[in-house]
């Protein structure tokens, strides 16, 4: 084994971690030529998001195992007390003993062999002279941990993430994101974009008035939030910024949606779509009047067919709640293919 950066995984946007989570509720295995098999008419599920206030700083981490020792580490290299990054090698150094017993706890807590296995501990460090223009940034430096995982010499097995809520050493500065303030977010992932708004309202409050500067008695800005979702086995995270703390830089924030508007589209989508219509035109596509199957290659036609109806007949319901028709059309293909999917189902007796 030779040491290794181990690197903390990116934190995506909303949309992208929703499409991955989508993509984890479809996938029921991999075919004979080892590709993957999605199932889109597995239903979608409500996902709970835990979030924590995202500190402004410097990513590092402490990594140990029995034969390297331990070592210190930015995002992207390994560093030493020589070659430091805002001085987190030397701090870690000088503290290496308050690190060894989290990481000795972990491994006992967890029954992780640390002859075949990395323990790798996470977080932000963060205070004077690392960033500027959050309340963090007058503070003291303090690593922040965020995260512990679990990664086994033989890369057959997969690695894996620890719960971590309950390690701080206040007398070394090491203090977890999970004592500070904590949200929770259920996202519907029929309809995620309902839940941004809560994001972002969240977001706002933090960027107000950071909690983790509040509870060492300092006001100020806050950079945002971070959350994580579980399913299936799998970890889940995402980010949300304001953007008070990046001064001229750009950066990507968590925006704002029209709820109502929102709301709107769905509810005409769904009055254009009455199980009568639905029936209908599944019976036409799949010629199910003349002993057709629902097939899965006919979904296309049936869709098109719905729309193609409403459009001929509902127009002035569209038209009468202030949409288009292409602001609807993403929901009726939904709502359509649901339905497909469902009767599929019954009629094969699955």
């Amino acid at each position: 084994m030779e040491k290794k950066c181990i690197k903390f995984p990116k934190i995506e946007q909303f949309t992208s971690t929703v499409q991955s989570i989508l993509r984890r509720v479809n996938f029921v295995g991999l075919d004979e030529n080892g590709d993957a098999i999605y199932d889109p008419s597995i239903p979608k599920p409500t996902i709970t998001f835990h979030g924590t206030v995202k500190i402004h700083g410097t990513n590092a981490s402490v990594a140990f195992n029995a034969k390297d020792g331990i070592w210190y580490q930015s995002r992207e290299n390994i560093i030493t007390p020589e070659q430091d990054n805002a001085g987190f090698a030397f701090y870690a150094e000088s503290n290496k003993d308050a690190f060894m017993r989290i990481i000795h706890d972990v491994a006992a807590e967890n029954d992780i062999d640390m002859h075949k296995n990395t323990i790798t501990v996470y977080g932000e460090w963060a205070g004077k002279g690392i960033q500027k223009n959050v309340a963090v940034s007058e503070l003291e430096k303090t690593f922040y941990l965020f995260g512990i995982k679990v990664s086994p010499f033989d890369t057959e097995e997969v690695a894996y993430w620890v719960e971590y809520g309950h390690y701080n050493n206040p007398e070394a500065k090491i203090f977890n994101v999970d004592g500070f303030a904590k949200y929770t977010v259920e996202v519907d992932l029929n309809n995620p974009k309902m839940a941004q708004n809560t994001f972002y309202e969240l977001t706002e409050e933090v960027e107000k008035e950071c909690p983790v500067g509040k509870h060492f008695g300092v006001s100020g800005i806050g950079e945002g939030l971070c959350w994580t979702a579980e399913y299936k086995d799998d970890m889940y995270r995402f980010k949300t910024k304001g953007d008070k703390h990046a001064g001229k830089s750009k950066v990507k924030t968590v925006k704002k949606v029209d709820n109502e508007r929102l709301q709107l589209i769905i509810d005409t989508a769904d009055k254009v779509t009455p199980v009568w219509r639905l029936d209908q035109m599944l019976t036409k596509a799949c010629d199910l009047m003349n002993g057709g199957s629902i097939e899965r290659n006919k979904l296309g036609d049936y869709i098109r067919l719905v729309i193609k109806d409403i459009m001929e007949e509902d127009l002035h319901i569209i038209n009468d709640a202030g949409l288009e028709p292409k602001d609807i059309n993403k929901r009726v293909s939904e709502v359509a293919r649901m339905y497909f999917f469902e009767q599929e189902k019954e009629r094969v007796g699955l």
